[in-house]
């Protein structure tokens, strides 16, 4: 009984000890580091990231959707795709604090350059809106093409691009005033897009289309449509803008495109259904989720070598960091599981990554945020 006692003790306290060394220990007394997860049944769940357990769930509406935390306010941005509005919750005190009629069926949100406006793309309206992240009031509106799904404010701050999946089309708007500029006609029925750093080149995403539009937006034309090896679900620009990383579950692997070329390089096989992705700040390693696996798959992108994988749960979709900073390396990844309606954190430090804790978050949870304040 002594013998099992002590083993009992030292196990206890051998996970204590791994906990505390896996938490963020960067922060400063007074600031707080928080998950928020958005579920099915329209609530938001959050996630303490120092201490790792789940502090507050939160109602907001149906059909929760793009959900963002703010640069520089202590705010989590959403929208809700059924109620047509979007949504601000106060992270200092865990409260719904604005709700923002916008028009029907909103899907996804951005900020501008200086977070002091929010973009959002109204499907059902054929509209793009301008919201003031100070006083939540709308303060411009601008038509659209047909069924509007995205809108992506340029780096240079002076343009909004707007994905029109019926049109088949990215508009390029006047970031001020939301007026159209111009029009250019993309793959079928595009989802997402991503922007160069210096605001020159878009690329043009479709998850039913193996295809990927490429757009010159100073001349406002298309340069070229690739091949893919398969349909993708996700793509991430490296943040030197020199490779764009190409996510496809039915090719089970990842494409780099170079971008300067825009020629279709290196193929990477990953496993059964990769998903979606995460880059570290310096490129040098990605992240993959497995949703037929359960699992995450570590990409060397120097070498293109596949890691151990890592067990992360039943389903795993939507992965973020719990650090956005650059010039911080992370000390968390964060893994939200649809299937079994939990939150993974996975520790990377000390060149170990591996599976710390899994965190109940409610039912089929879909976006995810982080927010440091």
């Amino acid at each position: 009984m002594r013998v099992v006692l002590l083993t009992a003790v030292l196990l206890v306290g051998a996970a204590i000890l791994l906990l505390r060394e896996q938490r963020a220990s960067f922060l400063r007394p007074g600031l707080r580091l928080n998950a928020y997860v958005s579920t099915a049944d329209g609530n938001v769940s959050v996630v303490d990231l120092v201490r790792l357990r789940a502090i507050a769930r939160i109602a907001v509406g149906p059909g929760l959707s793009g959900m963002r935390e703010h640069p520089t306010r202590a705010e989590v941005w959403g929208v809700s795709s059924q109620g047509g509005y979007a949504w601000v919750l106060n992270a200092r005190v865990n409260q719904i604090v604005a709700r923002v009629p916008v028009g029907a069926m909103p899907f996804a949100l951005d900020f501008s350059v200086d977070g002091n406006r929010v973009y959002t793309a109204v499907s059902g309206s054929d509209a793009v809106v301008a919201i003031d992240c100070q006083t939540h009031a709308v303060v411009a509106r601008g038509r659209t093409g047909h069924e509007p799904v995205l809108a992506r404010a340029t780096p240079n701050g002076k343009s909004v691009l707007v994905v029109n999946r019926r049109d088949a089309s990215l508009g390029i708007h006047d970031a001020a005033t939301l007026s159209l500029r111009g029009s250019v006609a993309v793959v079928a029925q595009p989802e997402d897009v991503a922007v160069m750093a210096d605001s020159s080149v878009a690329f043009v995403l479709s998850r039913t289309e193996p295809r990927l539009s490429v757009v010159d937006l100073r001349r406002r034309v298309l340069l070229t449509n690739l091949q893919l090896a398969g349909r993708p679900s996700e793509m991430l620009l490296k943040p030197d803008g020199g490779e764009l990383y190409v996510i496809s579950p039915e090719a089970h692997g990842l494409q780099a495109i170079n971008t300067w070329t825009h020629e279709v390089g290196d193929y990477v096989l990953l496993g059964s259904a990769p998903t979606h992705g995460v880059l570290f700040p310096d490129a040098s390693e990605m992240f993959v989720t497995d949703t037929a696996a359960g699992r995450v798959a570590p990409v060397d992108i120097y070498n293109r070598r596949v890691g151990r994988p890592i067990s992360a749960g039943q389903t795993p979709e939507a992965l973020r960091f719990d650090s956005s900073d650059p010039d911080v390396k992370p000390n968390l990844l964060l893994v939200v599981n649809e299937g079994s309606g939990d939150l993974s954190v996975i520790g990377l430090r000390g060149g170990s990554e591996s599976l710390l804790t899994m965190i109940a978050v409610g039912e089929r949870p879909r976006d995810l945020a982080v927010k440091l304040f």
